[in-house]
């Protein structure tokens, strides 16, 4: 979600966390903003609004039912378009499809609501890489896979604030000492032994899918935190737990107090490696971005949906009973305020697992035991409207990713520039999209739903302010989106727990026929009516994992 982090001193201190909101006063210069994107007063229609004996205004009917209409629910709906199944219902909570991935405006200023970024997938997510080249994002020329440069992340691509002045890259290398170093070379040749003694799949359901069990290996890094495992092996330096920390929140929203060591080692392992400065490194991995962030990827995902009418946004599901002969499913009508009652042959619930286990009548066990065992993080991101480009310390160039080492804000992970794949050089204004991953902030969710918009904004203007000193004469908005439950936290014990889950999932026939082929399907966690499919059911919250889960469940939908 986000592509930067907090310093690990500060995640450890709850006392800080804590203060950091305390005797906060509304930003000077009468600044404008408040919260937007996300209406919590409809995420909390369920837990106000009983779903017994509220009588439906009227029935209908569809062949799939789709419940949620994230990464996951659109891809499960993208699926069973592709297997030619076009009687199909989507219904999403919020006023556009998306979820976390979704994308909005400042001052007329495209810019990410959320997820704001998708590597370059590798071999194993195969489905994304199918969904890049149906959106002309790939191609193959004199038998290569190239990738449209238009939509790939401009240079310079993430720069630091440490000590001071801006570094190139993430990785605190400016003026660090020997001992720092070493520790860096260390710890990349622990990740190279690991990956190769057991690989790191992304997405991970791959391997579950295909009744892999969890090796002794991930066993062992499951069964305690990052952090804890990180001392056993005597890493200790600063910069280095520092940048640990901002890698567990960059996936994970939380840090590596919380977060597994093999979460932590996943984050590495599965994708690009850790090289520390000086070693024979690859290309640093691009990643494909846009101004409205992945908010690119999931309208393109909606728009069939949207002109064949089966979308059906501000609409709070109250219920889901699953019988003999189908499925039933309320839904609340926000514009309406009307209940309408949903029958279908079958139906995908692409929902948070906690809103799952509350919505099904007589939920199945392993349905109970996951909304009972996971734990969510809470996320936060302030959209600055800048009206010119801003004062900026020595260093190195302005670049897309912007981190502070030493970010004074709860949970602060820095910021992304809306303008920065803007191919005019003049100046203009921008957006500045500032995350934080609350995952770690005592009370974060009853915070983030109780406290004004000015609590939130005057902590991180003041952060900003030290790279920037002109901050405050060039904000003209502030506009805040508040995630409660914005993510799975992969714990320890996770991955051992979801990969049981996984492994007894219902099985289905091996392949159906696509666009005029066979594609294999992998099991998901399943009933007789229900699929499920979310990103949670792999413990955390990435695109390859969400799209990966609604594209299989997509291809089960009338399978054994």
């Amino acid at each position: 979600m986000a592509a930067s982090l907090h310093r690990r001193d500060f995640l450890g201190s709850a006392a800080v966390l804590a203060g950091g909101l305390g005797g906060c006063q509304a930003p000077e210069r009468g600044l404008e903003g408040g919260f937007h994107g996300i209406a919590l007063e409809r995420g909390h229609a369920l837990r106000d609004r009983p779903a017994a004996g509220i009588a439906p205004a009227r029935v209908r009917r569809t062949r799939v039912l789709i419940a949620g209409g994230g990464v996951a629910g659109l891809a499960a709906a993208r699926a069973l378009r592709l297997r030619g199944i076009d009687d199909v219902a989507l219904l999403e909570l919020e006023d556009e499809a998306g979820g976390n991935s979704r994308g909005g405006a400042v001052g007329g200023i495209a810019c990410p609501l959320g997820a704001h970024y998708l590597p370059l997938p590798g071999e194993a997510a195969s489905e994304v890489q199918d969904l890049l080249e149906d959106f002309g994002l790939r191609r193959r020329i004199a038998g290569r896979w190239q990738v449209d440069e238009r939509h790939l992340c401009h240079s310079p691509q993430e720069r630091l604030f440490f000590q001071g002045t801006w570094q190139e890259g993430l990785l605190p290398v400016q003026g660090v000492g020997a001992a720092t170093l070493a520790q860096y070379r260390r710890f990349a040749g622990l990740v190279e032994a690991l990956g190769r003694a057991a690989p790191f799949t992304l997405p991970v359901c791959k391997a579950w899918g295909q009744k892999r069990p969890v090796s002794p290996v991930h066993q062992a890094l499951d069964a305690l935190t990052f952090a804890s495992w990180l001392d056993q092996q005597g890493l200790d330096d600063p910069p280095l737990r520092w940048y640990l920390d901002y890698s567990c929140r960059d996936d994970y929203g939380a840090g590596s107090a919380r977060v597994s060591a093999w979460a932590g080692i996943h984050y590495f392992a599965s994708r690009h490696g850790f090289h520390a400065p000086g070693e024979d490194a690859p290309e640093r991995e691009a990643v494909l971005t846009w101004p409205e962030g992945n908010g690119w990827l999931t309208r393109r995902l909606a728009a069939p949906l949207q002109a064949a009418g089966q979308l059906h946004t501000g609409c709070s599901v109250l219920r889901l009973a699953e019988g003999r002969h189908g499925v039933e499913l309320d839904a609340f009508d926000h514009a309406s305020g009307q209940v309408t009652r949903w029958q279908a042959a079958q139906a995908i619930v692409a929902l948070p697992v906690f809103v799952a286990a509350r919505v099904l009548q007589n939920p199945p066990d392993f349905v109970r035991q996951a909304a009972q065992r996971l734990a969510w993080a809470p996320w936060l991101v302030a959209h600055l409207h800048i009206d010119a480009p801003l004062q900026d310390r020595p260093g190195a160039a302005p670049a897309w990713d912007n981190v502070l080492f030493a970010d004074p804000t709860p949970g602060g992970l820095g910021y992304v520039d809306a303008g920065h794949q803007r191919l005019d050089p003049r100046p203009a204004p921008t957006v500045l999209s500032y995350y934080q991953a609350l995952g770690d902030l005592p009370q974060a969710r009853q915070r983030l739903a109780t406290r004004p918009w000015t609590d939130w904004a005057e902590p991180l203007l003041n952060a900003l302010a030290l790279p920037h000193p002109d901050l405050r004469e060039r904000v003209t908005r502030l506009e805040i989106t508040r995630y409660g439950h914005a993510m799975s936290i992969p714990l320890p014990g996770t991955l051992g727990f979801l990969s049981q889950i996984a492994l007894q999932a219902a099985p289905v026939k091996r392949s159906v026929l696509l666009n005029g082929e066979r594609s294999a399907v992998l099991p998901v966690p399943a009933t007789a009516r229900l699929r499920f499919a979310h990103s949670d059911w792999s413990g955390y919250s990435v695109f390859e994992e969400a799209f990966t889960r609604g594209h299989h469940a997509g291809l089960g939908v009338g399978l054994g």
